[in-house]
């Protein structure tokens, strides 16, 4: 455990903060200079961070006495990891504390020079005269008064090694129970069985771009009229089709206009594919590859996203060198950073090239979608990830995952119970979402991960 000394003259309130820090009175303190003689030893706690506090002898030449106490003093600095240099505010620097200050910059330890006993604008003026110690950590604080406190303890924090991060288990167990009985937790219902039913698959995208083609192609029946007339399917078309033992449900949905060229019934069928993809499990976004993207695509896929789906891009009329794939590959990368996570597969529909790859993509997303990570694992990779890379602190104060518990399938849904959720930064939410991808198979499905308070009923995000 790393230990952090408090060293400076008699009198400069070296213990008074080793009190203060130790949130109670150990040190004795007096206005009597030299009272404290000997070390004083005592762990105390900043944040999730353990050390011991180290409260030393003034250092003084006066007499026998305070050098065997300043060599006392010294011998405990060298074998410190963490140096708190304490000046007296109320005086003016002189060479003795500047040399002392220099001997102990040679120990190549960090070292904060803290200039005690601010209390007043004129003391704060007179706090810039210590300049010349050329320091590259200085803080002004008043113990009695406890100010500029806060920001000292949060430059030890950051000295100290990461904190071992440990998941009580019992309050895991006392969370699992709350989320129960709160009707969020969805792991045991036996509602719906994942394993068996049928795989509802909704084929979506912008007129004419080959939707019904896809699924004649899939279910190896002309299922669907197809013209080249744009807005020829209006009724959603369902057909099953059984690959490895398990049904799909492909639906052919009305092809998506913009909202000013919705004419007629075409009206009603927008409202439709959205009730579609309600209840789907997984959605084939069909672009066209013989033309360039569009608004509307990114729109259409932002329907996917709403319904948190898993998704495959199809890029259908794909009669192109596969040269050219990485190229637009890339473009669909970059129209579509909210779908990331979805694989893209080139086709043609009409000519069935590649069709025959969409089974096992859809049945492996299907898993993806509705699989169930290990508690143990998924708590072990968020731990690791905040050892890795710390949350960012907020004002000051640590926030904190406690642990992390999967509450729903399809898509997977992940709580992350916390001091302060609303402090999780959206791009450490990413960071931890990027992790969840590197270790578990969620190709082609979205995750939602929830922050929440401990003990709460209500998400606070």
């Amino acid at each position: 455990m790393k230990e952090v000394i408090l060293v400076g003259r008699p009198n400069v309130g070296k213990s008074s903060l080793f009190n203060r820090l130790a949130k109670q009175r150990i040190a004795i303190t007096s206005d009597v200079s030299g009272t404290t003689r000997d070390t004083n030893k005592t762990q105390i706690q900043i944040d999730d961070k353990s050390c011991v506090l180290i409260d030393s002898g003034g250092i003084d030449d006066s007499n026998e006495l305070f050098i065997n106490v300043k060599n006392n003093t010294l011998n405990a600095a060298k074998c410190a990891d963490i140096i708190i240099f304490m000046v007296d505010g109320k005086m003016l620097p002189d060479d003795a504390d500047k040399k002392l200050f220099y001997s102990l910059l040679k120990l190549n330890k960090p070292i904060a020079l803290v200039i005690n006993k601010v209390d007043s604008k004129k003391d704060e003026e007179r706090s810039w005269e210590f300049n010349e110690f050329g320091a590259s950590v200085v803080f002004n604080i008043s113990v009695s008064h406890a100010s500029g406190v806060d920001e000292l303890c949060e430059w030890i924090y950051k000295q100290l090694p990461q904190a071992n991060l440990k998941f009580d288990t019992d309050d895991f167990d006392e969370f699992l129970e709350d989320f129960n009985e709160q009707g969020e937790l969805d792991l045991d219902n036996k509602a719906i069985d994942y394993e068996n039913k049928n795989i509802k698959v909704g084929i979506v995208g912008r007129v004419n771009v080959g939707k019904s083609s896809l699924l004649n192609a899939l279910v190896n029946d002309n299922r669907s009229v197809v013209s080249s007339i744009a807005g020829t399917t209006i009724d959603p078309v369902n057909e099953s089709f059984v690959y490895n033992d398990r049904v799909f449900e492909f639906v052919d949905t009305a092809g998506i206009r913009k909202r000013g060229k919705i004419e007629g019934i075409e009206k009603y069928a927008l409202n439709r594919t959205q009730k579609i993809l309600e209840i789907a499990d997984i959605a084939l976004l069909v672009l066209d590859a013989s033309e360039p993207f569009t608004e509307l695509d990114e729109r259409i896929a932002g329907l996917v996203g709403k319904f948190e789906l898993g998704v495959i891009i199809v890029l259908n009329k794909w009669d192109k060198d596969h040269d050219g794939f990485d190229k637009v590959a890339f473009e669909i990368r970059d129209r579509f950073k909210f779908l990331a996570y979805a694989p893209i597969i080139s086709v043609s529909a009409l000519g069935g090239k590649r069709i025959h790859k969409l089974y096992p993509l859809i049945q492996e997303i299907y898993q993806n979608y509705t699989q169930r990570i290990k508690t143990s694992e998924l708590n072990a990779l968020i731990e690791e990830a905040v050892r890795t890379h710390p949350i960012p602190r907020d004002h000051g104060k640590i926030v904190k995952i406690f642990y992390a518990a999967q509450f729903g399938f399809a898509p997977p849904k992940i709580a992350l119970v916390m001091n302060k959720p609303r402090s999780l930064h959206f791009s450490y939410k990413r960071y931890l979402l990027n992790k969840l991808r590197e270790r578990f198979n969620l190709n082609g499905t979205p995750v939602v991960l929830i922050p929440k308070n401990k003990g709460k009923s209500e998400t606070d995000i």
